[in-house]
């Protein structure tokens, strides 16, 4: 299974919950760009092996705490093997955690019969994430309060040149040193046109990514200079973004910008709605 990565187009903080969250409202578009996810029922209990050493492969993975959380809801009792192949950059607000979250909760109740309907899918998300419910669907979508209240949103398939200087940088850090009364008011209205993403592109947590690292200013700059209908910060960032009109384009951009940059740069097509996994992988370039 193929767990894609996700931009977040527009993402405005409209203030902070009693439990601790913020209130959002935010604009997400699934990517081309994935995570190669393997899920069998076999032998007893849980394990995780993944081609990232670095990574944690027991319960504090979020794949692992996906599956046990599915087994203590339908009382599963086949053990469950998990196989994680990374291609999405850990940390660098694609989502990419929670996206290969949401595969384990979507594979495992195809494997079990389904016996979860989505709504019981979506609770389970939840617990793990704000960004898990999101997954489940793979299509553009709004989401409010956490950002787990989802509603449908048409947007176009961009094409998405991705740029990562390869420094991770924490969610929970961003949100702890965000100035909410220095944020800008909201807009009039709340319209995403999606043939003018250029008048509506925002991310409010970009200006604590941008604080950390100063560089990001003239990695935007570049993005624009290299033709980008318009560009931002992804999430949490430090991952920035530049939307293209044609692959041709964006490609063409990420060569101009690899002359002088020496982190992770990538170019993938927006997702609008279910389609064949195995389309994906020709619209993806790592450059």
């Amino acid at each position: 299974m193929r767990c894609p990565a996700k931009v977040n187009l527009y993402l405005r903080v409209v203030g902070r919950r009693p439990d601790g969250y913020h209130e959002l409202v935010t604009v997400m578009q699934p990517l081309t760009l994935a995570d190669e996810l393997t899920v069998t029922l076999a032998g007893e209990g849980i394990s995780l092996r993944c081609d990232r050493p670095e990574m944690p492969q027991g319960e504090d993975n979020l794949v692992w705490r996906a599956a046990r959380q599915f087994q203590e809801e339908t009382g599963l009792t086949p053990g469950v093997r998990l196989g994680l192949a990374k291609r999405i950059p850990v940390a660098a607000g694609l989502g990419g955690g929670s996206s290969n979250a949401a595969g384990t909760l979507l594979a495992l109740n195809e494997l079990a019969g389904k016996p979860l309907p989505q709504r019981d899918l979506h609770r389970l998300a939840s617990l793990l994430g704000a960004d898990v419910p999101f997954f489940l669907a793979r299509r553009p979508a709004v989401g409010r309060g956490a950002g787990t209240q989802l509603s449908a949103v048409t947007l176009l398939p961009y094409w998405y040149l991705l740029v990562n200087p390869g420094a991770p940088l924490s969610t929970r850090w961003v949100y702890e040193n965000l100035d909410l009364a220095g944020l800008p008011g909201p807009p009039a209205t709340e319209a995403w046109d999606p043939e003018h993403p250029e008048t509506w592109v925002r991310n409010d947590l970009g200006t604590v990514a941008l604080k950390r690292f100063p560089e990001l200013t003239q990695l935007l700059a570049g993005l624009s200079g290299a033709g980008a209908w318009c560009q931002g910060v992804s999430g949490s960032g430090p991952t920035l973004f530049g939307l293209f009109p044609t692959r041709e384009a964006a490609h063409q951009a990420g060569l101009r910008l690899r002359r002088t940059f020496r982190g992770w740069l990538a170019v993938a097509r927006g997702l609008t709605g279910p389609e064949p996994e195995t389309t994906w992988e020709h619209d993806v370039w790592t450059i």
